[in-house]
């Protein structure tokens, strides 16, 4: 019995309003990395289903940039720490370690021999610091400025030059090494956000919220000219990357469009329409080889198309917030990975090449904490926006009318095989609903009802409560009957599934068992399995209906065998940084786990 990991489809930046997102590219033009909470991710350009995750930093990254050797990446952190880590290992090695500065790093630059590293950012003391990678021992004083630097960049051809940039409006020129302040520059009247070298070293270029791009002398430091007259963007402008032959470059800005710049004659030669939502506005882009990518405020990444403006090339998307639920559905025979994240996105996944979009129209306006899939081709889930909503799985859309508003706050629904049926379990009610319509409730509980999930063949319906025990009602018609019939379980219920022939009801309780009812037989116990160290979360079963899976607190994943509780898999580490949030099988040898790093893994499962 053996597992391996198969597939990551990794998350989108974490973007916040109003802050510019770096994105870096690897000097061989092959990949490019971000960072969404304490993880760096590398994606290739090409497929950026192709992904690669560090966990490694214990706060939240900030940045992350590629050494110009492509051997090593550097990675700056909310409390300036900075770790130098290799990229030819899979292990991705610590080289160096360091804490440069002693607020949010906020932009890292290389020298183009790969020896000095500039860090800028917050700080007490000091908001940027140079040094050299190996010793950490500086090469400069990075002084002049009276407020937080938001950028810094150094020319990449001898003599070296370095340019930060502030939210004091002003640009600082050094030379060096060992670099030493030689002016201010105070062309712009808000935030500066990014300055750039060009990669012949002949220009730098800076950006900032008052709209402007302005051009300088790369040796020198002199004004040279100011790109587009009065005002480049409409908007404040937070991202600028050249294009490799130096010739023309893009800026991002919160106007909601990146513009691709002729530098020679200072004009726009193309602007593209990033769309009209605020989601739209343009925190971050990068030219790397003949890609343009885009960063927009959704988290999403778009690869600009120069032939058609409005329209990209591809859009990734994905989630770039904690992933709350998971299920799996074939469509034509093709399996889909359905997420649902704690901003109340839904995504769906090809499980096969990780291609994936969202639903169009107006969805759940938060956190979605559960969703399954009813025999109607549907994808019923619930939210904490207090409502039930049921998706048709083939047009792709949201529906304004199939929405069910509860009475509470819905915190499980399931569906049953056949007859319309769903049952939503809220806070301290029991719901039915037959047709996208509520037919019955059960109040006055007398226990908290924590999940609930009905048969596979529709005449029951199996409640976990807070007291550790399964309630079970048969369904009647319209209605759910209690029939007195209770099951102990050792603590408070955290999940429950039905095997998908119906002959099993397995069940986790926060005392970190799991428990294994059999039906026909009066819902006798079959087995108990141990192993979880920290409460279990969530589980599912395997199509084959002899294995399930379950994920806790203590970031393991079990896979048990029904009728050996000593024949196991377990799968540790599985999300690095966070527990497991939600388990799905693809296939009898095929299991999905979701968790809050925003990522979907898929495991090779060998029994």
């Amino acid at each position: 019995m053996s597992c391996e990991l198969r597939h990551v489809f990794a998350s989108l930046p974490q973007m916040e309003r109003g802050v510019a997102k770096v994105i870096g590219g690897d000097p061989k033009g092959n990949n490019f990395l971000y960072t969404n909470g304490k993880c760096v991710i590398i994606r290739n350009i090409e497929n950026p289903a192709i992904a690669d995750i560090y966990t490694e930093h214990a706060h939240q990254v900030t940045v992350a940039k590629y050494a110009p050797s492509g051997f090593y990446i550097a990675s700056g952190d909310a409390t300036g720490k900075i770790r130098i880590w290799d990229t030819t290992q899979k292990e991705h090695l610590l080289k160096y370690e360091y804490t440069p500065i002693s607020g949010k790093v906020k932009d890292i630059a290389w020298t183009e021999d790969s020896k000095r590293i500039a860090v800028v950012g917050d700080g007490r003391e000091k908001f940027g610091s140079v040094f050299l990678w190996d010793t950490g021992s500086t090469v400069g004083e990075l002084s002049g400025h009276c407020k937080l630097i938001n950028s810094v960049d150094i020319k990449q051809t001898r003599p070296y030059r370095l340019a930060t940039a502030s939210d004091d409006t002003s640009v600082t020129f050094f030379e060096g090494p060992p670099f030493k302040f030689k002016f201010t520059l105070h062309e712009h009247s808000q935030f500066v956000n990014c300055v750039r070298f060009s990669p012949d070293g002949s220009r730098f270029v800076t950006a900032s919220a008052d709209g402007q791009i302005h051009m300088y002398d790369g040796k020198e430091g002199n004004h040279v000219s100011t790109l587009g007259g009065e005002k480049a963007h409409k908007g404040g402008i937070y991202a600028l990357s050249w294009s490799p032959d130096s010739s023309q470059l893009i800026s991002a800005s919160g106007d909601k469009t990146v513009k691709l710049w002729d530098v020679g004659t200072g004009t726009a030669v193309t602007t593209f329409n990033m769309g009209t939502d605020v989601t739209d506005q343009q925190l971050g882009c990068l030219w790397q080889k003949d890609h343009l990518l885009s960063i927009s405020l959704s988290g999403y990444i778009n690869y600009l198309d120069k032939n058609n403006p409005d329209r990209p090339i591809r859009t990734i998307k994905g989630h770039s917030k904690s992933i709350q639920c998971v299920t799996v559905h074939k469509s034509e025979g093709r399996p889909y990975i359905y997420s649902g994240s704690h901003d109340g996105h839904i995504n769906y996944w090809d499980a096969e090449t990780g291609e994936n979009n969202c639903f169009s129209g107006k969805g759940h306006s938060n956190q979605v904490s559960k969703l399954v899939t009813n025999e109607a081709n549907e994808l019923v889930t619930c939210s904490m926006d207090d409502t039930v909503r049921y998706t048709s799985i083939d047009k792709k859309e949201y529906s304004a009318s199939d929405v069910v508003k509860m009475d509470f706050q819905p915190k499980s629904v399931s569906a049953a095989a056949a007859g319309g049926l769903s049952l939503a379990v809220c806070i301290g009610q029991v719901v039915l609903l037959k047709d996208k319509k509520k037919v019955f409730t059960l109040d006055n509980l007398g226990y908290e009802p924590e999940v609930g999930v009905i048969h596979p063949g529709g005449t029951t319906a199996a409640v976990g409560g807070a007291d550790g025990k399964i309630h079970l009602y048969s369904i009647q018609g319209n209605t759910l009957k209690d029939e007195g019939q209770t099951m102990e379980a050792k603590g408070a219920i955290t999940d429950m599934a039905y095997s998908n022939d119906g002959a099993y009801l397995a069940v986790i309780d926060e005392r970190k068992l799991a428990t294994v009812y059999n039906v026909a037989d009066g819902y006798s116990v079959k087995n108990e399995f141990y192993g979880h160290h920290a409460k279990p979360v969530t589980l599912a079963w395997s199509p084959d209906n002899e294995h399930f899976a379950t994920g806790g607190m203590d970031m393991l994943v079990y896979i048990w065998t029904v009728g050996d509780s000593d024949n196991r898999i377990k799968l540790p580490d599985t999300h690095r940084l966070h527990h497991v949030s939600g388990l799905a099988w693809v296939d009898e040898h095929t299991l999905v786990t979701t968790s809050h790093d925003a990522t979907i893994k898929q495991w090779t499962i060998a029994f």
